[in-house]
């Protein structure tokens, strides 16, 4: 299917969509986390690969990932213009997701990484989170 909109208007709208305080993810994670109870977390703490949550007493970081942005295997779609620009940036995108990873975890992080989908099951999240800081205290 053909864009709706024009190029430079895509483009505007592309540009507009903030790294930080995304609501199908991050605004999520935190209602999320308020409602198991879950403590001493912080959100954008300055570290390499801006960790969109950090558990600094624990050594945990979160990374919460949308499907789009992140090429998530069970819902990325390409869209249909452009379509090689947007293979190449998803693909920069995950290698350098794996690369941030590996840095932190050689660093002494634990590091957790959550889909945007992952949200049609919140306690599922919650108990694994739940284990994993309990194995870091």
């Amino acid at each position: 299917m053909a864009d709706v909109v024009s190029k430079s208007k895509r483009s505007q709208i592309m540009a507009a969509i903030k790294a930080k305080g995304n609501r199908a993810t991050e605004i999520k994670f935190v209602r999320l986390l308020r409602e198991h109870r879950i403590n001493g977390w912080r959100r954008h703490h300055p570290i390499i690969g801006k960790p969109d949550f950090v558990f600094r007493r624990q050594h945990v970081l979160i990374f919460v990932d949308g499907c789009f942005w992140h090429g998530c295997a069970k819902h990325l779609r390409i869209p249909a213009s452009n379509r090689i620009y947007w293979q190449n940036k998803i693909r920069r995108n995950k290698l350098r997701d794996q690369r941030t990873r590996r840095t932190l975890k050689k660093l002494g992080w634990t590091v957790l990484c959550f889909w945007e989908h992952d949200f049609t099951r919140p306690t599922v999240i919650a108990t694994k989170l739940n284990k994993v800081l309990a194995t870091q205290k």
